[in-house]
């Protein structure tokens, strides 16, 4: 009989004194990896963005392109959703000057929690009548180098890298200036700029 309680309250998640006394068992800790400060993420647009269309506030949806991962830990796997803001949207259309595009990353969804991040912020900057366009745009080899570097853990190409299918951004020239778009399916990397402690599953 006594041994049956026992089995019947190790099944309810409870515990049993010396005493003979049911306590509740202590919840097990789930083990934490913390991504530090300065690591490298390289996404891929699911959401495209457009400065004659989005403003600023607005949350975007994208997946990871490589493998996010600690001292050969993966803590969150290629594929992985995560969440950003348009920090800042000023369109060359409706202000005077030039158009630009401000993204930071602010989630990553693991099991269907998200989990804040904290990032530096991707910026590009479209020419106003008579300016200079400023793009960062990168494709084909030079591409490879920054995948390559971001899941080797090396140094690969210089941070602010885009890359949309051979395009890289979009821009739509109009008579106040040009526009700026980040097509969906569009590489972008990243960086932490505060630790970010992650479940490990």
């Amino acid at each position: 009989m006594r041994n049956g309680m026992l089995a019947a309250a190790l099944t309810a998640g409870l515990a049993v004194t010396s005493g003979g006394l049911l306590v509740a068992s202590p919840a097990p800790q789930s083990r934490k990896i913390t991504v530090p400060a300065g690591t490298r993420i390289l996404v891929r647009m699911i959401d495209t963005i457009d400065s004659s269309k989005q403003k600023a506030g607005y949350k975007f949806r994208a997946s990871l392109e490589t493998n996010l991962q600690v001292d050969n830990v993966v803590a969150a796997p290629r594929g992985t959703i995560v969440y950003g803001v348009l920090a800042n949207a000023s369109s060359a259309g409706r202000y005077k000057g030039s158009s630009e595009l401000s993204l930071e990353l602010t989630d990553i969804n693991l099991g269907g929690t998200n989990y804040p991040v904290v990032t530096n912020s991707f910026d590009i900057k479209g020419k106003g009548e008579g300016g200079n366009t400023a793009k960062k745009v990168l494709g084909g080899a030079g591409l490879g180098a920054l995948i390559g570097g971001i899941a080797g853990g090396g140094s690969g190409a210089g941070i602010g890298a885009l890359a949309g299918a051979g395009a890289g951004t979009i821009v739509a020239s109009t008579k106040k200036g040009e526009q700026l778009q980040i097509p969906s399916e569009s590489l972008i990397e990243f960086r932490t700029s505060q630790p970010c402690p992650l479940p490990i599953r």
